[in-house]
């Protein structure tokens, strides 16, 4: 699962009560572990096409333990994206798929399994500048850097200062102006009042527009180059929260030699870095001089902004500067690993069945092994590819097709499922749902050992259909508790948006996304194999088998009836 990019309150946006310097805070939500509501009776009957609980049973805790015992060994080296045991795990799962008869679906490359990509490695190689007429300011210190660098010696900027960077029917920074190639200076949150009231929501709750990443991936679909945001803290409290990110800001950053588009369909995940564009944030003070102003000036702009509704005509000129940031770039290849299983009279509508088989690779000489994340998740597409195959060869094959895809590059962006969802195989437009698998292997510390538990995320997100199914499914069959406590919108731990369902998502599949929750061997060394509970995995991955064959029979295909965040 990929990582949460942790940020302290230096994206959230600025309650602002007399000046732009108030004090910052958090919106408080309740947190709610209800289920969603169902869909109208009569909407998720169960398939009658075949015997599922006898393939079902095929799903066994000694064929996942062989497998995982396999790709959660040392020899595959933690499975790091482009590294040697990554392209020894895709060898080998492709080798599975090829063993079940699944026909591999790809033509561009010798292995027809394999689905390739291009993934860019940028690393830090030392400390970043930014310059001010004669002033020089310090990365780390008075402003921090996300992601690759354009500036990789130091360089002009070319700003354009644009207020908020907010673009909606009710306010809009961007009318009229054309940023290609441009570095825009932006100001942290959005238009608010002396009361705390924000502009676009009409109360104290924050939009998505005031976080930072939110405005720099639409900067980035804009055209510019870089974004520059200016956030309302002072050197004594700016550079604090520096020191608090700088080692995780340290780490390398990946992206896709080749940026997919992806659309903006209200599904933007908020909290952490866009890919495809520079981001940096600074003090207030780096703020000032970049706008050439002053204290007052600023907060003037930021109420007016609220009063009229529009940005002021008065805006401010963003001064020359330039920036220095240095990385090294290196290119890494990497490749997806795609079974596909034929329906029969609606074979045209395919099902994907999806969980990462990448993880972090080997960190400070020592191996991450990753059987829990997603070692368990990759291990049970595979054992529900072996049920589902044997159904068709004793004649009671799927009526739609079933796409098994075990994507690398999730820990390092979703950048797999990214690349799927940007090339597919399959027509998106075809594809019905989206059943992703992603830590399915332990118990979680909000459980108990003996609970016979399962998360389930995203499953009303687009479809109320899907959902009625997936809790048929469940009724009927698996009878596990599915707990959404995960699927709440303000979920702090964003599971939502971690992991490779996301990307169908966002582009209009109705997706589940299945995992047993968060542990304290999470992104360690000591995810390994012999703490994974097989008996809860195997039943576990059987629930979604059932939930599987359902979507994969049942006359028509989930109807997207939602778009909720």
């Amino acid at each position: 699962m990929l990582h949460r990019f942790f940020l302290p309150l230096l994206l959230a946006g600025a309650v602002l009560a007399a000046s732009p310097a108030a004090a910052q805070r958090k919106v408080k939500t309740k947190t709610k572990t209800a289920a969603p509501k169902a869909a109208p009776a009569g909407t998720a009957a169960p398939a009658t096409g075949g015997a599922p609980t006898t393939y079902a049973a095929t799903i066994t805790a000694a064929d996942l333990r062989q497998h995982l015992s396999v790709l959660a060994s040392d020899a595959y080296e933690g499975r790091a994206t482009g590294e040697k045991g990554q392209k020894m795990a895709a060898e080998y799962l492709s080798k599975q798929f090829a063993a079940l008869g699944l026909r591999g679906p790809t033509s561009n490359g010798a292995n027809p399994y394999l689905l390739p990509f291009g993934v860019v490695k940028f690393a830090p190689t030392g400390a970043g500048a930014l310059r001010v007429g004669a002033r020089t300011y310090t990365d780390g210190r008075d402003y921090v850097a996300f992601g690759p660098s354009a500036f990789l010696t130091e360089a002009k900027a070319d700003p354009v200062f644009l207020g908020f960077g907010i673009e909606t029917e009710r306010y809009n920074d961007y009318a009229g102006l054309d940023v290609k190639g441009k570095d825009v200076v932006l100001l942290q949150g959005e238009p608010v009042d002396e009361r705390g009231h924000y502009l676009l929501s009409g109360s104290k709750q924050e939009t998505e527009w005031s976080s930072a990443f939110r405005k720099a991936a639409l900067a980035r679909d804009k055209g510019a180059r870089s974004v520059v945001v200016i956030t309302f803290a002072g050197g004594s409290s700016f550079q604090p929260m520096a020191a608090e990110m700088a080692a995780q800001l340290a780490e390398p950053t990946y992206e896709l030699t080749e940026r997919v588009p992806q659309p903006m369909t209200g599904f933007m995940l908020t909290d952490a870095p866009p890919s495809g564009i520079d981001l940096y944030l600074t003090s207030v003070d780096v703020g000032l001089a970049l706008l050439n102003t002053t204290y007052d000036a600023l907060g003037k702009y930021i109420f007016g902004s609220f009063s009229g509704q529009t940005p002021p005509s008065a805006a401010f000129r963003a001064q020359s500067f330039s920036l220095y940031h240095p990385q090294e770039r290196t290119e890494l290849a990497s490749e997806d690993v795609l079974g596909y299983l034929e329906g029969s009279d609606k074979k045209d509508e395919v099902l994907v069945v999806s969980a990462h088989y990448d993880h972090v690779g080997i960190q400070h000489d020592t191996i991450y092994n990753g059987a829990d994340d997603d070692g368990s998740g990759t291990v049970s597409v595979l054992e529900m590819a072996q049920a589902f195959a044997q159904a068709k060869a004793e004649g009671r094959g799927p009526r739609r097709s079933i796409l098994f895809l075990l994507n690398a590059g999730e820990e390092r962006g979703l950048l797999g499922s990214e690349y799927y969802t940007g090339h597919p195989v399959f027509p998106l437009a075809q594809t019905v749902a989206d059943l992703n698998i992603d830590m399915v292997g332990r118990t979680d510390p909000r459980h108990k050992p003996a609970d016979r538990y399962l998360y389930l995320i995203g499953s009303d997100k687009l479809s109320s259909q899907l959902h009625a199914l997936s809790e048929a499914a469940n009724a009927t069959y698996a009878k596990l508790k599915l707990d959404y406590f995960y699927n709440d919108p303000n979920d702090q731990e964003k599971l939502y948006y971690r992991s490779d369902h996301y990307n169908f998502a966002r582009n209009g599949v109705p997706v589940i996304f299945y995992t047993s929750g968060l542990h304290q061997d999470y992104h360690k060394a000591t995810d390994d194999v012999d703490k994974i509970e097989f008996d809860k995995l195997a039943e576990r991955a059987r629930l979604v088998f059932y939930t599987a064959w359902e979507l994969a029979n049942r006359e028509q295909r989930p109807v997207v009836d939602s778009n909720r965040p």
